[in-house]
C-alpha cells in the first residue's frame, strides 16, 4: 500500500525514516532534503500532488500552518490521513481534527500520539505510541505500516489524544521553568502531577476519556516532554527561567515550539468555558512578560 508523509521537519522526516523500514515512502517537503539521507532507506522526495496520490498519508505540519496547507492539498477521496501535529489553533481554538474535517471526511482521520522524540526514532530506539480514530480500522491500517521498534496501540479517543498531545507542550514549558529556576525534584513532581490533573479536567469538558490521559497519549508524553532538552517546549521554559526574552529563546531553538501558541489557545478556550487551568494561566502570563519566579509563586498560592 502506498504511503506518503507531508512535512519534512524533524518529526516528519523521522516518521518517514521509520515507515521506510517496511515500505517505500514518498515525502513532501518545501525544502530540499539530502538525497544521501533518503536513498538508502527507500524514501523519495516528491511533489505535493504526487504525495497525495497515496492511500495512506501522514501529515506532520505545524498546527499554525495546518489550515493553509490543507487548503492547498489536492483532494483524494480514497486516502486515509494520520495527523502527527500536536497543538491547538491559536486564533480559532480549533483542535486538529476539527481543522481537518473542513477539508476531508472526518471518518478518514486519525491522530498519532505518545512519547516519541524524533531523534530517538531516527536512532531506531524502542518506543510505544498510540493512534486514535473514530473508526479503529483506519487507525489499524496505519499501525501495521510502522516498524517493530515502534510498538503501536489503537484507540478511539481522537479528541482526548489531541488535547493530551497539545496540552503537554504547555506543561513542558512550565517544567523547563521549574528546572531553570532550580526548584528541585519535589516541585517538579508536583507540577507534573497537577498538570496531568489539569489537562484531564480540560479534556473532560470535550468528552475525552480519563484513561487517555493516564496512558501513552497523556502521562507518557507529558513525562517525556517536560523533562528533557530534546523537547523544544521544555527548552522554551529553560530559556525564560534564565531571563531571556521569548523572541530570543525561539530564535535560538530555530524550530516551532507548539506550546507557545497552544498555551494562548487553551487560555482563551478555558476563559470562555470557565475551565480552571491555573498552570496554563501562569504560563501565558510568563510568555507575556511576567517574571518566572513570580509566576511560580502565584501558582503555589492557587487553590486546587
Amino acid at each position: 500500500m502506498m504511503i506518503s508523509v507531508c512535512g519534512g521537519g524533524a518529526w516528519g522526516s523521522a516518521l518517514a525514516f521509520a515507515l521506510a523500514h517496511k515500505q517505500e515512502v514518498r515525502i513532501f517537503s518545501r525544502r530540499k532534503l539530502d538525497d544521501k539521507w533518503g536513498t538508502p532507506f527507500g524514501i523519495r522526495q516528491v511533489s505535493l500532488e504526487e504525495a497525495c496520490e497515496a492511500e495512506l498519508i501522514v501529515i506532520a505540519i505545524s498546527v499554525a500552518y495546518l489550515r493553509e496547507f490543507l487548503a492547498t492539498m489536492p483532494k483524494n477521496p480514497r486516502a486515509r490521513y494520520l495527523f502527527a501535529s500536536k497543538g491547538i489553533e491559536e486564533q480559532s481554538g480549533a483542535f486538529v481534527h476539527q481543522i481537518a474535517a473542513e477539508f476531508m471526511d472526518p471518518k478518514n482521520i486519525c491522530a498519532l500520539s505518545g512519547p516519541s522524540f524524533a531523534k530517538e526514532v531516527r536512532q531506531c530506539l524502542p518506543c510505544a505510541v498510540a493512534i486514535h480514530a473514530q473508526d479503529p480500522r483506519i487507525a489499524q491500517s496505519f499501525s501495521t505500516a510502522f516498524p517493530s521498534f515502534m510498538k503501536m496501540y489503537v484507540g478511539d479517543d481522537l479528541v482526548g489524544a489531541e488535547i493530551a498531545g497539545a496540552y503537554k507542550n504547555v506543561i513542558a514549558i512550565a517544567g523547563g521553568i521549574s528546572d531553570g529556576l532550580g526548584l528541585g525534584n519535589n516541585a517538579k513532581a508536583a507540577l507534573l502531577a497537577r498538570g496531568l490533573v489539569e489537562m484531564e479536567r480540560f479534556g473532560r469538558v470535550f468528552g475525552a476519556k480519563t484513561e487517555t490521559f493516564l496512558g501513552l497519549s497523556g502521562s507518557g508524553d507529558l513525562f517525556l516532554t517536560a523533562g528533557s532538552t530534546l523537547s523544544r517546549n521544555y527548552r522554551v521554559g529553560l530559556g525564560l527561567a534564565q531571563g531571556k526574552s521569548l523572541q530570543s529563546v525561539l530564535e535560538e531553538i530555530g524550530e516551532v515550539a507548539e506550546g507557545v501558541r497552544t498555551a494562548r489557545a487553551i487560555h482563551t478556550i478555558a476563559t470562555r468555558k470557565d475551565i480552571y487551568t491555573p498552570i496554563v494561566n501562569e504560563v501565558v502570563q510568563i510568555l507575556n512578560g511576567k517574571p518566572c519566579r513570580e509566576g511560580i509563586l502565584a501558582l503555589m498560592a492557587q487553590r486546587d
